[in-house]
């Protein structure tokens, strides 16, 4: 991997709509001041509610008159195939984008890009094995049929922590069912998006097909919810974001594919391996500095072992190391913005004037460039606490100790949430048990944040609705038609 620097001046990016790069009908443009370092490093335009509906027309033509979804799902496997081949390639130079965009280090970036690479193959491999049903158990006289079909032009709203992956986890299979798209990624970390606008339209996606507009969600995004030309909209981000995307969609009954916040538990037997449990644990809660929906954020401990363990996890914590992006050593970068960073420190002064205790962090650090927060263990952590409610999405972790399994599930399951969680222990009764009774869509055992393009992923209560990834990642986007075939001369009603 070679050096990496700031850009001179910031990258120049354009919306792209209908096969073709533009500024749009808004003379506005957004700049995006890398979090880690305080310079502008990217500019696009501030897309208006014109360059929405100008999008959702090309989408709309490109399903109901293009090439794209008559296309064998072979033909379309072809192309998207081209775009993961194409975004390989480029796989440094995304990273770097994400990297100055979003804060995150660069090594962990580009590994993201690469990351993605593979969701898009299998996706494109995926499309093939998309098929119906027949019955043939209806009797003689009729034979039953069930079809699946592209749902149509499909809204994405993404998020800024994982801009190109996420994008990764819904578009390739938006693509490979044989829908159109309209993406709106985050206002504040476009730039990866619109670069593989580039990428697909060298790969030979036709026009229309997936149309990139920048700007505000309740600008842009809101327009999408809106529209009833618009046949479904993938939302991910926070809960309250979910929430606005289903009351939209109840004036024209669109369906919704939402991944939204969590609170996500470490459980920790006393029968662990300590020494992996602690590195599993730092990982979870540190990963993209905390900015992770699937992160682990509280730390449900067994009370034998919780003080001995908690001190090993803030061992293990005080050596992450944070600082600048561009190191290919750092190992958790910047948080997103300057009110994020105010706001994730403010839930961990509101945790001390509610009786927690700081084990380790609690503090931005020295380095005043950028928005750095020390990685954070909390302890004494009250039940009503907001630390222990409430997405902080930053490298918080607080600990909450138990006494048996019973209590371990119940405050485990304690949340509005139920996005992940992660089990540890060596007794494999009790780590398939909590797999079995623990609320989260997603649950690792003895590992964390581990995932795979093969396997469905999505979210419990009020995390979400939908699958994402797998070959429910295609169905998603699909609607099943039965048909019914009458094999029999028919036998008259009116005499």
């Amino acid at each position: 991997m070679s050096h990496f620097s700031l850009p001179a001046e910031p990258r120049r990016f354009q919306m792209y709509i209908g096969g073709r790069f533009t500024d749009g009908a808004s003379d506005q443009l957004t700049t995006r001041h890398s979090p880690g370092h305080g310079a502008a490093v990217a500019q696009w335009p501030s897309g208006v509610g014109e360059d929405a509906e100008a999008a959702i027309a090309a989408a709309r033509e490109a399903f109901d008159s293009g090439p794209w979804p008559g296309m064998s799902a072979g033909e379309r496997a072809v192309v998207l195939f081209k775009v993961a081949d194409r975004i390989e390639r480029r796989a440094e130079e995304l990273g770097l984008i994400e990297c100055l965009e979003t804060g995150k280090p660069i090594t962990q970036a580009i590994g993201e890009i690469r990351g993605a690479v593979d969701v898009w193959r299998f996706a494109a491999g995926a499309a093939r094995v998309m098929k119906g049903e027949a019955y043939n158990n209806l009797g003689e006289r009729v034979l039953a049929i069930v079809l699946r079909e592209p749902i149509g032009v499909v809204g994405v709203i993404t998020p800024w922590n994982f801009p190109f992956f996420i994008l990764a986890e819904r578009l390739p299979f938006i693509l490979a069912a044989g829908c159109t798209a309209i993406v709106k990624p985050s206002e504040a970390t476009s730039g990866s998006t619109l670069k593989l606008c580039e990428l697909m339209h060298e790969a030979g996606v036709p026009p229309g097909v997936v149309n990139v507009v920048t700007g505000k969600g309740s600008v842009v995004g809101q327009r999408l919810l809106d529209s009833d030309r618009v046949d479904m909209v993938s939302v991910t981000g926070s809960t309250t974001t979910g929430r606005k995307a289903i009351e939209a969609s109840a004036a024209n009954v669109k369906k919704l594919g939402l991944e939204l916040g969590g609170k996500n538990p470490h459980i920790v037997f006393a029968d662990a391996d300590l020494d992996d449990a602690a590195d599993g644990v730092a990982f979870g809660m540190a990963f993209n500095a905390g900015q992770c929906c699937v992160g682990g954020s509280r730390l449900v401990v067994e009370r034998s072992i919780a003080e001995a363990f908690t001190e090993k996890l803030a061992q293990k914590m005080r050596r992450i190391r944070v600082g600048d992006p561009l190191d290919v050593q750092t190992q958790v970068g910047a948080l997103f913005d300057e009110a994020h960073m105010h706001k994730v420190l403010g839930y961990v002064q509101e945790g001390v004037r509610m009786g927690a205790r700081i084990v380790c962090g609690g503090a931005r650090t020295e380095d005043r460039a950028g928005y750095f927060v020390q990685p954070t263990l909390m302890a004494n952590v009250r039940p009503g606490t907001p630390l222990l409610r409430e997405e902080i999405f930053g490298p918080v972790l607080a600990v909450v100790p138990f006494d048996t399994y019973e209590e371990a599930i119940a405050i485990a399951n304690d949340s509005e949430f139920g996005l992940s969680a992660s089990i540890w222990t060596k007794d494999i009764t009790k780590a398939l048990r909590a797999t079995r009774e623990v609320e989260a869509g997603r649950v690792w055992v003895n590992t964390t944040l581990d995932n795979g393009p093969e396997t469905p992923l999505g979210g419990m209560k009020q995390s979400g609705l939908g699958r994402e990834a797998g070959l429910s990642g295609i169905e998603e986007y699909t609607e099943v038609k039965t048909a019914h075939i009458n094999l029999q001369p028919r036998t008259h009603w009116i005499a």
